[in-house]
């Protein structure tokens, strides 16, 4: 995965334009191969007629996909571009930039993207649904048969190297765009990436704080679990800020002992807010709010058949 070998710049229609720089970063992913294996497929090419697919992969936001993207470049040993959307990315900045030299010269930059183009690397666009419908058009073409994206700043047409690879990242929460369906039909298949269970959120943990104190490691997975039953939104990347802060806060202490505890209600409280102290409350606002959904006692009967599966009393 290291880049030293990647060239510095390209130059395509007699225009030299600098590459981006691959990400070297080696991340291991735990638990759910299942997940890891479908990311895999969507890049195999069975035939030569054969064209990769370009997936989405969707979920809360902390609960690794865009670790597992970087993992399935890794086993596939290619070249790893990330592409941080925003709200504001314009479709130069998805492809060439130009840049004003000292000397007055222009410079053309290719995105992390056009330089996986180019290259043959693998490119995550990250929080895809952050992106405006302008700069996702520019991608249309690249997403389907033809590969290839046009730079009308620097004059080019980009056709993608046939190992090119592209998955998207997309959060389940309510700060996106809604991303028009001639682009969602081509960013397929929807891969959803679950909360992880009991063992792996343990595992994963465990990774990145290898030095967690087992009782505070217990405590932050039970917290975690627990919110994951009541469809909170709390991810494996909360824990781990709450255990950071909790173990900071024990070292800074050390002649003045706290109680563990203690510590960890207030990390809990500082990381996510006084009302992650009662999940089990937080879950209820949070109903109060979307409002009842059941129907009130009696007419389940008048809209469903006594024996029906779907009857809110079964």
């Amino acid at each position: 995965m290291k880049d030293s070998n990647q060239p510095k710049t390209a130059t395509i229609g007699g225009i030299t334009l600098a590459l981006s720089h691959a990400d070297t970063t080696q991340p291991e992913w735990i638990g759910q191969s299942e997940i890891l294996k479908q990311v895999l497929a969507c890049w195999l090419v069975v035939s030569e007629k054969d064209l990769p697919l370009a997936p989405r992969i969707t979920g809360m936001p902390g609960i690794g996909k865009t670790t597992l993207g970087m993992v399935a470049a890794l086993h596939r040993k290619q070249p790893l571009y990330i592409f941080q959307c925003t709200s504001d990315t314009r479709p130069e900045d998805l492809l060439i930039t130009p840049v004003l030299a000292e000397s007055g010269k222009i410079s053309y930059h290719a995105s992390s993207l056009v330089t996986a183009m180019i290259t043959g690397g693998i490119c995550i666009l990250d929080e895809g649904n952050r992106m405006n419908e302008k700069s996702w058009a520019s991608l249309a073409p690249l997403l389907d048969h033809r590969r290839y994206v046009e730079s009308i700043i620097a004059g080019l047409r980009i056709q993608a190297h046939q190992e090119f690879r592209a998955c998207v990242t997309m959060n389940q929460d309510e700060s996106t765009f809604e991303i028009p369906d001639y682009i969602l039909s081509r960013l397929q298949p929807t891969l959803a990436l679950n909360m992880p269970d009991y063992q792996d959120e343990m595992s994963i943990l465990q990774y990145h704080l290898p030095f967690a104190e087992a009782e505070l490691l217990k405590m932050t997975v039970d917290f975690l679990q627990r919110s994951h039953q009541l469809d909170l939104d709390f991810s494996p990347r909360d824990g781990l800020h709450i255990l950071q802060y909790a173990m900071k806060r024990l070292a800074q202490d050390k002649d003045h002992p706290l109680a563990k505890d203690t510590v960890w209600q207030e990390s809990v409280q500082k990381v996510l807010g006084d009302d992650a102290l009662d999940l089990d409350g937080m879950a209820a606002k949070r109903n109060r709010a979307l409002g009842e959904t059941q129907l009130p006692q009696g007419l389940g009967d008048f809209f469903f058949d006594e024996d029906s599966p779907l009857h809110p009393d079964r």
